[in-house]
């Protein structure tokens, strides 16, 4: 069964990587980096600030803990551990798949760009989307912004699916643990 998943997974990733233009290559390769987004995570910092004030705190701490999650629990252990090889470093596609750009660390599984969008889109909408509806785009953001790494050839659709739900698990964690923490912070009184 593993070895299906395996070759349907590496089908799929050939069939999506065939979709590409040099026109548009530039543009995904730098749509794949943090920089482009800033404005993005500024905006996202200013709705928090809008919404809770002084209170943020604990909204930041969660998106914190949810990137801390969501990154290391895929860069740190899973690539080790699993040592699957991103399609631009494994042989048997060269020539076949669309490369542009670096292929970045020897293992892909799983994405770690797929962790982290996925899971700041959970937390925002978890903290924002009472008083900002449109923030559930996120996630077509974060679909964007997986999709570059199966588009520039450096993950396959599994690291992208498993590390999407990673990061939307981390962002949960991350949640409770904020709201915990305010909780606590906000209910205690000064003695007297």
């Amino acid at each position: 069964m593993v070895e299906s998943l395996k070759s349907w997974d590496e089908s799929l990733f050939i069939y999506l990587n065939g979709f590409h233009t040099d026109f548009l290559d530039p543009i995904v390769f730098q749509l794949t980096h943090t920089i482009p987004w800033i404005p993005l995570y500024l905006f996202l910092v200013f709705l928090v600030v809008k919404k809770y004030g002084k209170q943020s705190w604990w909204v930041f701490i969660s998106v914190g803990l949810t990137i801390l999650i969501a990154d290391q629990f895929t860069s740190g252990f899973m690539k080790p551990f699993f040592e699957r090889l991103r399609p631009c470093h494994d042989p048997r596609w060269e020539g076949i798949i669309h490369n542009f750009g670096k292929c970045g660390g020897m293992y892909g599984f799983a994405s770690s760009h797929a962790s982290n969008s996925f899971g700041i889109a959970t937390i925002m909408v978890l903290t924002l989307i009472d008083r900002f509806p449109a923030v559930k785009w996120l996630f077509l953001w974060a679909a964007l912004f997986s999709y570059t790494r199966i588009y520039l050839g450096v993950h396959y659709p599994a690291d992208v699916i498993v590390g999407a739900s990673i990061g939307t698990f981390g962002a949960f964690l991350s949640y409770q643990i904020g709201m915990f923490l305010s909780s606590k912070i906000t209910r205690k009184t000064p003695l007297g």
